[in-house]
């Protein structure tokens, strides 16, 4: 197999929680449903397509949600029966192929170079297995098709709902000259505008700036660059390993001091913490240990942060106390800003590993 091109698929379920609400309630069938917890602090986990002509997106405020669509069906989040559904187009995942490396509950790359139903193309196995979702779990599926896993994703997302779209090897440089910038992985609003002082507005503008440039405006970033605009993208799809870390993280308009994060610190710890509360939600699920704050500078440099309590941390305000009170391990001038902030949990363990140490020690 070695020096044959990759068939990578990324499979995306279309509106995932707000799909098997509409699915398992007949009621709210072609009404926009939001899948949030109401509050000033909550925010949106998913929104229907319905919801989304609205301008109601994942991972907005939820009071801003319902400011755009005042009609909208609220839903709170069922991660048990989602995680159900999740195994069960999995399940469909690996009668095809080992190779499949989970993003989420919704969505996944699978390398489909050789499989076990020994279907022709990779086109055939994407059609199989949206085929079988939608006939196993009356839900629907994008899939992307493509030599690698970033024009996978990108291809997924090109026919949704319920579309397939196939980027082909011979393709892969046509296909990317036109797109904006923003469609590489990685390239946010901050880093458009600062391609944007280079003249650079799509992936074709980009191949012309000489890599060296890229590399003394960006780092290694920027040779990163340089190689996606091509296409180019040799990282492998991995199975499913045990979790490591869960984040979330944003990058500012504006740069901020130090003395300003707090309350994206927060908002950060809450999106991060819903993470969480899905993998505590699973009887499978790891226990986190360490809170890490993750920093960029407005240099680009990278600096994180973690503490691991005697007593693992138990909610949402705690993991959000402690990622602030970080912030004075940080030895940089106070006049220092910061483009970038990120809050995590990591150490995980396996939960019966925790058991068994409060047993010990009588907790």
């Amino acid at each position: 197999m070695q020096g044959l091109p990759r068939k990578i698929l990324h499979v995306d379920m279309d509106a995932f929680y707000a799909s098997v609400e509409q699915r398992d309630d007949a009621s709210l069938r072609g009404r926009p449903v939001v899948v949030a917890w109401r509050g000033q602090r909550s925010v949106v986990c998913a929104a229907s397509y319905e919801a989304r002509r609205y301008g109601v997106r994942s991972a907005m405020p939820a009071v801003r949600a319902e400011r755009l669509c005042p009609d909208a069906v609220f839903v709170p989040p069922d991660f048990v029966r989602y995680k159900a559904v999740s195994r069960q187009v999995r399940d469909i995942f690996a009668r095809h192929t080992d190779l499949v490396e989970p993003l989420s509950l919704d969505e996944a790359y699978l390398d489909v170079t050789e499989t076990k139903t020994r279907l022709p193309t990779a086109t055939a196995t994407a059609e199989a297995i949206r085929a079988a979702i939608r006939e196993e779990t009356q839900l629907t599926a994008s899939a992307g098709v493509a030599p690698n896993k970033f024009l996978a994703k990108i291809a997924s997302d090109w026919r949704k709902p319920d579309g397939l779209f196939v980027v082909r090897p011979h393709q892969v440089e046509r296909f990317l000259a036109p797109l904006p910038v923003g469609r590489l992985p990685g390239v946010g609003k901050v880093m458009e505008g600062k391609l944007a002082e280079l003249g650079v507005a799509t992936v074709a503008q980009l191949r012309a700036v000489p890599p060296a440039l890229l590399e003394q405006r960006f780092g290694r970033w920027g040779r990163r660059l340089h190689e996606l605009s091509f296409g180019i993208d040799e990282h492998p799809v991995q199975p499913e390993r045990p979790t490591m870390q869960i984040s979330a993280e944003d990058t500012f308009a504006q740069d901020l001091r130090l003395d300003e994060l707090e309350p994206h610190i927060h908002r950060l710890a809450e999106k991060a913490w819903e993470g969480y509360a899905r993998e505590l939600a699973d009887p499978h699920g790891r226990i986190a240990r360490t809170i890490v704050l993750k920093l960029k500078t407005h240099d680009f440099r990278i600096l994180t942060r973690s503490l691991t309590p005697v007593e693992r941390p138990v909610s949402l305000q705690e993991v959000a106390d402690i990622a602030c009170a970080l912030r004075a391990r940080v030895d940089l001038p106070s006049r220092t800003r910061y483009r970038l902030v990120g809050v995590g949990l990591s150490g995980f363990v396996a939960r019966d590993s925790v058991a068994a140490q409060a047993e010990l020690f009588g907790a």
